[in-house]
């Protein structure tokens, strides 16, 4: 590995020697002294090459070959300099510099680059390994990162187990209409939808308490600034619960640990780039039946305009301002879905079996996540299977992981880059997903 200083790490280091590496930002290239700005993983540092005057190199029949290596510079080139470290608080960029003494060009870029700050962000998607460059842009997956630890963080402390799910599977493992079918030797198979099947084996195996981060994907045709046909999933399972409730306590409290985590972390750096106050969810989160909620924005004037029973994004927004107003809080679950939206393993309540023990989780106007209690009798699942007027034996594969005894559980599904959208304020998903895939995006 080649020995070297991360730039931010040369604030706290000594004037003297130093070695450091990135990509060149800007030349300025004067007569008399020359400047570069190079930027690392960490940040951007100025360097500065005094010119030896041309008459001079003449006379003593020399050449600066550091200049003429600067000057040939063009931006996005990578190089390693060597140099005099100076803390200089005249200097704009951090209050340091390094006077260059040897640069070597690991590679040099095209002049020509093929996106620009005001490029849409297709043509950014298309060259994404340039754009990820933008310190804005990069900081988005190091919040990623550390939200992740902190997800994993909180489940290991409290024993949970972490699975790998197959995302080959032989059924749908949610909807027909959402299968990404594919070649498998002599037959064929489908890409997970979910790993919720999976989810519920690790419960009647006895694992207690299992978490998953993991792609997904959807055969789904939509071209909103919210869908994606593969994206990652957030998945906890948890057994002996008595009701949904114990699932969004678990969900709530792991997302207080996450965002504390990238507040702590990035929270200035947040601010300052993206000029977002990342704040700490409290707990509870309110919690509003989907029936209080769709009567909430009627009376705030808009009704969902569906024929089904379900909430639309317009909804959701509109409950997420009353929330803003009424409890001052980001997040809102919406519960106790009909079931006649809800799947067939959606446990139904007793005293109204049209509800199901369900939820969906909002974030500042979109939904993130759906949670609930999973039916585990069962002989009431078999029924409930018929009633979505599927087929018992079609489903007999996941049927036995509960014919030989099964505790409660509930558990939830969470979209990794929906949260960090509404974190930080974007308005699509794109911008937050390292390659996105979508229904005409198979590249980069």
């Amino acid at each position: 590995m080649i020995e070297r200083t991360l730039i931010k790490d040369l604030s706290a280091s000594p004037d003297g020697p130093v070695t450091v590496t990135g990509w060149v930002e800007t030349v300025r290239d004067q007569k008399k002294v020359q400047f570069v700005v190079l930027r690392d993983e960490t940040g951007a540092l100025q360097l500065v090459r005094p010119r030896t005057a041309a008459d001079v190199l003449e006379a003593a029949g020399e050449t600066d070959d550091v200049a003429d290596a600067i000057s040939s510079l063009s931006q996005g080139s990578f190089v390693t300099v060597t140099g005099e470290l100076k803390h200089d608080e005249r200097v704009k960029l951090g209050g340091i510099e390094v006077k260059v003494e040897t640069l070597v060009i690991d590679s040099l870029a095209d002049p020509e680059t093929p996106i620009a700050a005001d490029s849409g962000i297709d043509k950014r998607l298309d060259y994404r390994f340039l754009d990820l460059r933008v310190p804005r842009n990069s900081l988005i997956f190091r919040v990623q990162t550390t939200f992740e630890h902190a997800l994993r963080t909180w489940w290991i402390e409290r024993d949970f187990v972490e699975i790998h799910t197959p995302k080959l599977m032989a059924t749908a493992s949610e909807s027909n209409a959402e299968l990404f079918k594919v070649d498998y030797f002599e037959g064929a198979a489908y890409l997970a939808q979910s790993p919720q099947f999976f989810k519920q084996m690790a419960q009647t195996a006895g694992f207690g308490k299992i978490f998953e981060i993991a792609p997904v994907f959807r055969a789904d045709p939509s071209f909103t600034s919210r869908h994606a046909t593969e994206f990652t999933s957030v998945d906890a399972e948890i057994s002996y619960v008595d009701s949904h409730e114990d699932v969004m306590r678990m969900h709530e409290e792991l997302l207080v640990a996450a965002f504390s985590a990238v507040k702590e972390k990035h929270g200035d750096e947040i601010q300052a780039l993206f000029d977002v106050e990342v704040t700490v969810p409290s707990t509870p989160f309110p919690r509003i039946p989907l029936a209080e909620a769709k009567r909430i924005v009627a009376e705030r004037g808009y009704e969902v305009p569906r024929a089904d029973a379900d909430m639309d994004p317009e909804g959701e927004r509109r409950i997420s301002e009353y929330v803003r107003e009424e409890f001052g809080h980001e997040f809102v679950f919406l519960t106790d879905y009909d079931i006649s939206i809800r799947p067939f393993y959606h446990m139904r309540h007793d005293a109204d079996p049209q509800l199901t023990k369900s939820y969906d989780l909002i974030f500042n106007g979109t939904e993130i996540s759906t949670g609930a209690q999973r039916e585990h009798r069962i002989d009431v699942l078999e029924q409930q299977i018929r009633e979505k007027g599927l087929k018992p034996e079609e489903l007999g594969g996941y049927l036995d992981f509960f014919r030989y005894g099964a505790p409660s559980h509930g558990g939830f599904g969470m979209g990794l880059a929906r949260v960090l959208m509404l974190m930080l304020h974007q308005a699509n998903l794109r911008e937050v997903t390292f390659l996105f895939r979508g229904p005409t995006r198979l590249q980069p």
